[in-house]
């Protein structure tokens, strides 16, 4: 059962939009190969407004993540794709309906 979960905002600089969009679809291969990482979300919110939303079991898993592959293209990516610094945050989750 996923306890934990990241939430993460990142907004385009102008005409990155579709920049952003691909990378986080070209993401989606190395959260798939995360066993740690049992729900892996990449959101278009608005035009330039993108998230990330992933859930662990625990802390541990958590912070595994925040140091894996993702996070390491995301950060390198950072200043060539993006307005601002990702805003990065650590929730807990309170109820969870997962269907099988």
């Amino acid at each position: 059962m996923v306890k934990v979960a990241l939430l993460v905002r990142l907004e385009a600089k102008p005409g990155k939009e579709n920049e952003v969009a691909k990378f986080l679809e070209a993401a989606l291969p190395l959260a798939q190969q995360e066993s740690a990482t049992p729900l892996w979300f990449a959101l278009r919110l608005g035009p330039s407004t993108f998230g990330i939303f992933d859930a662990f079991a625990n802390d541990t898993d958590r912070k595994a993540h925040l140091s894996g592959p993702i996070a390491a293209a995301l950060m390198a990516n950072a200043s060539a794709l993006l307005a601002k610094p990702p805003q990065i945050e650590q929730v807990d989750l309170l109820a969870v309906k997962v269907a099988k």
